[in-house]
């Protein structure tokens, strides 16, 4: 007779997402945004710290290179599966590093450099060499993983021989390693021999990907809430102190209501609906950082008001306190088009009307450029308002 042979053990199954499965966000990805409120936080204090030229550009930089570990993060969570223990191990680790990294923020440019780049280039590096053996049953998903870890490493020569070295040397070999990765992802990771990730490897979950987005801009302005909430002097009337705050609570409040005004609200729609969703990620990542700058800037507007509401604005005070109202504007103005492949009049009408006003400011006290970034913003919102007034639900129509 026959002798049965014993079932063999299935395989154990690639963390790869399954498409056709609905996907929300975890708690755990909550539980990696609160480095972030951190994060934010001491960028916006820092900028303020000695208000100049290259102090706004070491920010950018620490700004840029915070928002790409998030951003990188949040796409792995969304190509796989993070209710997977290896994938929570994974967020887990990247919330460690970059939390290690929030706290070498005052002094990435001094003495803690090689702590800041360190810890981000192992972030990137450590999450392929995770990757790459958890999915070499899936050749493809592999593939993808090899050549996103195989740009990393190229950035990480400059990022780590910036460590090394002080003062402008750094800023530029930092600002270097960020451009790569920055390009090495809009180009789709091109490798010889690798070619670059198909788009069919680039396709995203309009739901959770558009949440994400979401939840990080409102992590933003939590920054700006946190600098309103705790920075009130006490060396200024009662009428000024409650003057300053309340302009900065209502900026803030401008600042989430463009933000969600359809555009916000129908960004999952706008993905799902488009032809291509994986087009989303050329641009996403982008228009959400320079909205984000702008939050992040406002609130370092706030800080100063706050402090300091009468005298005069000096000229760097103003490039704070109507620059980031102008750079929200600028990314929100972008961030519409990829949802409706149009952008409508009033964003760079905001801006114009900042640079117009900014020469008046100057002689006036910092709480009265406060209060006139806020009226910029809220004719902003009021023809939003106006503009679907009455009229039926507009549909998102991407550009792609």
């Amino acid at each position: 007779m026959p002798t049965a042979t014993p079932e063999q053990p299935a395989e154990p199954r690639p963390p790869v997402r399954d498409p056709e499965a609905p996907r929300r966000v975890t708690l755990l990805e909550l539980f990696f945004d609160l480095v972030y409120v951190v994060a934010l936080s001491l960028i916006s204090r820092g900028l303020i710290h000695e208000l100049n030229w290259e102090r706004a550009f070491q920010s950018l930089i620490i700004l840029m290179a915070m928002w790409w570990t998030w951003a990188i993060t949040t796409l792995v969570t969304d190509m796989y599966d993070p209710q997977r223990p290896e994938i929570k191990l994974l967020i887990i680790g990247v919330m460690f590093g970059a939390l290690l990294m929030t706290t070498a923020i005052p002094e990435a440019f001094a003495g803690r450099g090689l702590v800041f780049a360190g810890t981000y280039v192992a972030i990137h590096l450590g999450r392929g060499l995770f990757l790459m053996p958890a999915v070499r049953r899936h050749r493809q998903t592999q593939r993808r993983a090899a050549r996103i870890f195989i740009w990393f490493a190229v950035s990480a020569i400059p990022w780590l021989a910036g460590a090394t070295v002080a003062g402008q040397a750094r800023e530029i070999l930092w600002a270097l390693a960020l451009g790569i990765d920055y390009l090495g992802f809009r180009l789709a990771y091109p490798v010889p021999g690798l070619g670059v990730v198909p788009d069919a490897q680039r396709n995203v979950t309009a739901e959770h990907l558009s949440e994400r987005y979401q939840q990080f801009f409102i992590i933003a302005l939590g920054d700006a809430i946190l600098v309103t909430g705790t920075v009130f002097s006490l060396h200024h009337s009662e009428a000024e102190n409650i003057g300053a705050f309340a302009i900065a609570f209502a900026t803030t409040l401008l600042l989430w209501r463009i933000y969600v005004h359809k555009s916000g609200e129908l960004l999952p729609h706008a993905i799902a609906m488009s032809k291509q969703p994986a087009k989303f990620l050329n641009s996403a990542p982008y228009t959400h950082l320079l909205m984000v700058a702008g939050v992040v800037t406002s609130a370092a507007g706030f800080d100063l008001v706050l402090l300091e509401p009468t005298g005069t604005t000096p000229p760097a005070w103003l490039a704070v306190i109507l620059g980031g109202p102008a750079l929200f504007l600028t990314g929100r103005a972008a961030f519409e088009y990829e949802v409706f492949s149009r952008v409508s009049g009033s964003r760079p009408g905001g801006v114009l009307a900042l640079l117009t006003i900014s020469p008046a400011l100057l002689l006036l006290a910092p709480v009265y450029a406060a209060l006139g970034a806020m009226l910029v913003l809220a004719g902003v919102a009021v023809a939003d308002h106006l503009r679907s007034r009455g009229r039926p639900p507009e549909m998102p129509a991407p550009p792609h």
